[in-house]
């Protein structure tokens, strides 16, 4: 029987692992920290019974996923909730954009830019299934729906800015620009528009669900998964040089490419480890979970009904702030990403107390504190919200990138998704999986499609894995 390695035991780590035990492999995941899951965990932290994800919250792409709903999870107890709005963009006033799953309600919302809204994302949508064969994969390979692939794809190779400005009103922009800035890059540069275009193609077809009991619902899935099929998970285990490493005919890591460099040292072919050495990250994410007592007092009604809400202000505030993070300097204003997911899920609350997960977008390796800016922006929007706050934790960037290595600097994203990395992943090859050594593999979110708990990074990396035993024997 073959043998496989995986180091790092986060989505896509565990994906990878499932996706060779199901070809037969014998494979053991080793996971430095006490738990599995990476960005994908959650637990309880302010109050016995409050339930707050740690990293990774909402899932359009997930539930998209064809590998993971190939797997069956829903026998291991994975089940998926929906807000009644996806997402709600408040601006200054009282007004807001709203996405709803379906396109045309969302359009309804837009005034004279639904049509606009329309044109975007009705076609894409409908069929997104088909899509995400060719976009959540390498970009640089034949596409099996290449018309469909082109009609999608000419507009993501625009900045954001460009998009916004082909809306009328400041509602559309701000809720694209909202969505747009999940990339963390200044929405001036080309294909910044991307992976914004991306998340709501996808959410527009799947919705932007939460998982039942929190994002670790996933990773308990495939970690139960992963048991049933023969598969190991040993934690606890800090795998720092090559040598620590068990004999394996394969070895896949869920890793920062940084960090492959260093354990492999000089085992890597040298053009390799400088790609790898050199690999760029993002801007950071300071986390702030709270306990609130009766929720938030959004003055737009749709908000309190929306599991994400954007805090930005208009396009061209969101714009501004992530102009700024990418220099290094902290925005008065910044971005901040709200999660209300008790709304679709409301195990996680404890009676009128309820969880609320929110984040803002700084500059990599952000040293201050931005609680408070992070509570005067939903009070911007939601006055009387720091006087319903019973309890709250925060999390700098440093000790994200404690939490889980991956994150480099607070780097949520595992790399920079600017123009190269989001097409090429860590080096430029045509097969960004490969670590340039006769069966070693890299499969973190560094690698195509990206970021999320989608695990087609895993899936993709094994694919490869299988090739190469396949070749072997």
């Amino acid at each position: 029987m073959s043998t496989a390695v995986v180091v790092g035991g986060g989505p896509n780590g565990l994906a990878a692992a499932v996706a060779l035990a199901k070809a037969g492999v014998q494979v053991t995941v080793l996971e430095a920290a006490d738990e599995v899951g990476g960005g994908t965990r959650s637990g309880e932290g302010i109050l016995p019974g409050l339930l707050h994800d740690h990293c990774s919250a909402f899932h359009p792409m997930a539930a998209g996923s064809s590998f993971l709903n190939s797997l069956g999870l829903e026998r291991y107890g994975l089940s998926w909730r929906w807000s009644e709005i996806d997402c709600a963009h408040p601006l200054d006033g009282g007004d807001a954009g709203v996405l709803w799953r379906s396109v045309d309600h969302t359009a309804s919302g837009l005034g004279a830019d639904g049509s606009k809204w329309r044109f975007l994302f009705s076609q894409p949508s409908a069929g997104y299934d088909a899509l995400a064969e060719d976009i959540t994969g390498p970009m640089l390979r034949l596409p099996k729906h290449p018309l469909r692939l082109a009609r999608f794809g000419l507009p993501t190779v625009l900045p954001g800015s460009a998009i916004a400005r082909c809306f009328a009103t400041e509602r559309a922009k701000a809720l694209f620009g909202g969505v747009a800035a999940h990339a963390y890059q200044p929405l001036h540069r080309p294909l910044s528009s991307a992976i914004g275009l991306g998340i709501l193609t996808a959410g527009h077809r799947h919705g932007w669900p939460v998982a039942a009991g929190g994002s670790q619902s996933i990773t308990t899935a495939l970690a139960a998964l992963l048991s049933d099929l023969g598969g190991k998970i040993e934690t606890g285990v800090a795998v720092r040089d090559v040598s620590e490493l068990p004999a394996a005919d394969v070895t896949l890591f869920d890793l920062a490419p940084g960090a492959v460099a260093d354990i492999l040292g000089n085992r890597l072919p040298g053009r390799v480890a400088r790609a790898y050495k050199h690999f760029r990250h993002g801007p950071g994410a300071f986390k702030v979970d709270f306990a609130v007592e009766g929720g938030v007092p959004w003055i737009n009604s749709e908000a309190r009904r929306a599991g994400t809400v954007h805090v930005g202000g208009s396009f061209a505030e969101i714009a501004a702030a992530e102009r700024d993070i990418h220099a290094g300097r902290m925005p008065d204003r910044p971005f901040v990403l709200v999660g209300q997911q008790y709304l679709a899920d409301p195990q996680r609350s404890v009676g009128n107390t309820h969880p609320l997960w929110t984040y803002a977008h700084v500059p990599n390796g952000y040293t201050g504190n931005a609680t408070e800016a992070i509570i005067a922006q939903i009070e911007r929007f939601a006055p009387g919200f720091r006087d319903r706050i019973v309890g709250q934790s925060a999390r700098t960037t440093t000790a994200t990138a404690v939490h889980n290595p991956n994150f480099v600097g607070g780097d949520i994203l595992t790399g920079a998704k600017d123009m190269t990395q989001l097409i090429l992943g860590p080096r430029p090859t045509l097969n960004p999986y490969s670590a340039g050594i006769p069966g070693v593999y890299i499969c973190s979110a560094a690698t195509p499609p990206g970021p999320g708990a989608h695990g087609m990074c895993g899936s993709h990396a094994a694919r490869e894995a299988l090739h190469y035993l396949e070749r072997r024997s």
